[in-house]
């Protein structure tokens, strides 16, 4: 990992997040090189004890916000209502699931009922 291109962008949050390292690392490599984002920032969730992205999906005109975290980590309310706080409150954030095998699902969550896309 360390000798990864990509490292030197994420080195100081995963040594602050070891923990998350794993799934952070996946899900910014995916949002960078698979998915093409743009001007991904870095940002620190302390009461995730992780942090997010903020970045441009291709041909989206604003930002959208990432969580990473892995398959077997235990996600509760207060800990994504605390996640949208961190972020400035966007509309919505897509939880990264990231699984061993390297695959990683986005889910889109927004706060309250929203009505899906006719």
């Amino acid at each position: 990992m360390e000798s990864h291109p990509t490292y030197a962008t994420l080195a100081t949050f995963l040594q602050q997040y070891p923990r998350t390292a794993g799934a952070t690392y996946q899900t910014y490599n995916d949002l960078l090189l698979a998915q093409q984002w743009s001007g991904i920032e870095v940002i620190r969730l302390p009461s995730c004890e992780r942090c997010g992205f903020r970045g441009r999906r291709p041909e989206a005109g604003t930002f959208t916000y990432v969580v990473p975290c892995s398959l077997s980590e235990t996600v509760s309310i207060g800990w994504l209502r605390s996640a949208l706080e961190e972020f400035g409150h966007p509309t919505e954030v897509y939880l990264a699931v990231n699984a061993d095998d390297s695959s990683t699902v986005y889910y889109k969550l927004s706060m309250g009922i929203t009505k899906p896309p006719a």
